[in-house]
């Protein structure tokens, strides 16, 4: 918790990867807090590059951290790198389950940059970190691999790209992102945040939106003082690491 052990790119990358290490999209380290805040996230990407936030990760740093006696439900605080953000957390009927929702802040919303895609609506979106929203065609009928690597480029340091669809009922949405640092991911929470607030912008979807990720779904309220992201998150695994084995497999 004091921050003496810090995450050297080299041993998340290691422990991200899919065959040689745990496997993860990222990973997270819970610190004291910061800035007020209860406790504090510190978040690197795959690739090992430190990120400003991530949605589902606040989540299951939520439920973490409960199971850990660092922070005592239902309301708490965590420092991250885009401000102090406040989550709601409710246990579920087993101890592995839970539902956490959190302040993600206000979304930003960048110019409509409808020409510039095609056949797809765009608008670049901040939600303390950076996003390029394009509404289109079915997503699962989109080349993600071939895509997401080009348009993250559009951007100094990258970009995320959620590729949106409208949902089968009112105020939902179908979705499937490329993460900067990391490739497709099975869901994104400032994603979901920033295609729930483009879509509003559009004047597609209500105040209360619904976003179907291949992963799972994810709730987005819209308010005027800022978006809410709420959804499950479940215990896995806990795991013991041998650094000097993880470090052994990737030489």
């Amino acid at each position: 918790m004091e921050g003496r052990r810090p995450l050297e790119p080299a041993v998340v990358q290691a422990l991200c990867h899919r065959h040689l290490g745990v496997g993860a999209d990222g990973v997270i380290r819970v610190l004291e807090g910061r800035h007020g805040a209860d406790i504090t996230m510190e978040l690197r990407n795959a690739d090992g590059l430190e990120a400003e936030m991530s949605g589902n990760g606040i989540r299951c740093l939520a439920q973490a951290a409960v199971h850990a006696g660092l922070v005592s439900p239902p309301v708490f605080s965590v420092a991250t790198g885009a401000g102090v953000r406040t989550v709601e957390y409710r246990p579920g009927d087993r101890s592995d389950v839970a539902e956490a929702s959190v302040d993600m802040g206000k979304a930003e919303l960048g110019p409509d940059q409808t020409q510039e895609f095609g056949d797809r609506r765009a608008r670049q979106v901040d939600m303390g970190n950076p996003h390029l929203v394009l509404l289109g065609p079915d997503p699962s009928t989109v080349a993600v691999a071939e895509l997401g690597p080009q348009l993250q480029a559009i951007r100094p340091g990258g970009i995320n790209v959620e590729f949106v669809a409208l949902g089968p009922d009112t105020d939902e949405l179908t979705m499937r992102v490329w993460e900067r640092g990391v490739g497709e991911t099975l869901a994104c929470g400032t994603g979901v945040c920033a295609a729930a607030a483009a879509a509003h912008s559009w004047g597609l979807v209500g105040e209360v939106v619904t976003v179907h990720n291949p992963g799972g779904s994810l709730r987005v309220v819209l308010g005027s003082d800022g978006v809410t992201l709420a959804g499950p998150t479940r215990w896995v695994a806990d795991v013991e690491v041998d650094l000097a084995a993880l470090r052994a497999s990737r030489s």
